[in-house]
């Protein structure tokens, strides 16, 4: 898998950009604040329909235009194909692949990426959303039908919440809550099923970087946990145990108007050596954790699409000591993945990697005309 091509129109600070991509490696070099990242993004949005900097589609379109547009032409199991994404102020984003319209959610599978920026860093120290958004990033890539799954569990939820709120407010009775129950206990036993199937092979993937990283001196632990449950009080049957629960939890989810059991609660815990990551792991260990699974994810998404996903680095070579730096592109290298990668300093990167290297100024990209020691003397341009 891997993206030929990409047109940009009016996006972000690109009134109009077309790049041809490497197959492999490709590094966009340039102080912060240019644009190199914006190149990237696209690219991300092309795969999961959103951006992993704004939840706005208006953001992307450039200061005082009135639309703008993406086009990417991607190679997926030997075929060819092209999208394109189109944003109009105050409208309705327009999707067409390969010519025919298709709706947000019918996105979500076709190019597979993994995106690791500096924010990924904190994944194991931050709060729990930020592991649950990777873990369903992740499976919703590989299981699109997963993906359906969790768009319509959050309805459920959303349409409980309220629910919970006009019940306290004495504008609803609580029988109500009956139908909604039992969605949700269905939706939730499908989505965390799913997700205990990916953690169990998550878990060994990235334990084998781990060890790989460490010299064999660390086994990292991932599982899931599934909140205010014992593994025993599970492996039964998911959809009896969380009826169960809703029910128990009913008056306490009316008082304070929200749903207290579901995967929407859920979390991951890591373990190094069988000491918890989050809470006693050190910045060394935390950061060789975070890579570990983002290399995993690749390994994941490998085996269940039959193809490595396309990588994208965002400004990561600067917060990884030299020794991860090297583990990485000697990763990248021997898979042969197709990785984009951002950087403000071409000394981040040994000499004789190959690829396409880009120059990011003010919104104007031109290519150097033999590696990053030559002079950046190829414009972008449509």
């Amino acid at each position: 898998m891997f993206v030929r091509g990409i047109t940009l129109k009016h996006y972000r600070n690109y009134g109009e950009l077309s790049l041809a991509f490497d197959p492999n490696l490709n590094v966009f070099l340039g102080a912060n604040a240019q644009g190199k990242t914006n190149i990237i993004e696209a690219v991300y949005y092309a795969s999961l329909g959103r951006s992993h900097r704004t939840h706005q589609d208006n953001d992307l379109i450039q200061w005082e235009a009135p639309a703008a547009s993406l086009r990417l032409a991607y190679e997926r199991l030997g075929v060819e194909n092209t999208l394109e994404i189109a944003f109009v102020r105050g409208k309705r984003r327009k999707i067409t692949q390969n010519g025919q319209t298709i709706r947000p959610k019918e996105l979500v599978g076709g190019l597979n990426t993994v995106f690791f920026s500096p924010e990924d860093l904190f994944l194991i120290k931050g709060a729990p959303a930020g592991r649950r958004h990777f873990l369903d990033a992740e499976i919703s890539q590989a299981s699109p039908s997963y993906y359906h799954e969790l768009l319509q569990y959050n309805h459920i939820v959303q349409q409980r919440n309220g629910l919970l709120k006009r019940i306290r407010e004495r504008r609803a009775p609580a029988s109500m809550l009956d139908i909604w129950d039992a969605q949700l206990a269905a939706s939730a036993a499908k989505l965390v099923a799913k997700r205990l199937e990916a953690v169990r092979k998550l878990h060994m993937l990235a334990n084998l970087m781990q060890r790989r990283i460490s010299g064999n001196q660390e086994n990292l632990s991932v599982t899931y946990e599934i909140h205010g449950a014992a593994e025993a009080d599970v492996t039964n049957n998911l959809v009896s145990w969380y009826n169960k629960e809703l029910a128990e939890k009913r008056e306490l989810d009316i008082l304070r108007g929200v749903t207290s059991r579901g995967p929407h609660r859920d979390d991951l815990k890591l373990s190094v050596n069988d000491v918890d990551l989050r809470a006693f792991g050190s910045q060394g260990q935390q950061r060789t954790g975070v890579l570990s699974l983002k290399l995993a994810e690749l390994e994941f998404l490998r085996s269940e699409t039959g193809e490595y996903p396309v990588l994208l680095l965002d400004d990561v070579m600067s917060e990884l000591d030299a020794d991860r730096r090297r583990l990485l592109m000697d990763f990248i290298r021997k898979e042969r993945i197709q990785t984009m990668i951002t950087a403000t300093d071409a000394a981040y990167f040994p000499q004789g990697l190959g690829g396409a290297w880009f120059a990011v100024q003010a919104g104007r990209v031109s290519r150097y005309g033999k590696g990053w020691h030559g002079a950046a003397d190829t414009a972008a341009r449509p």
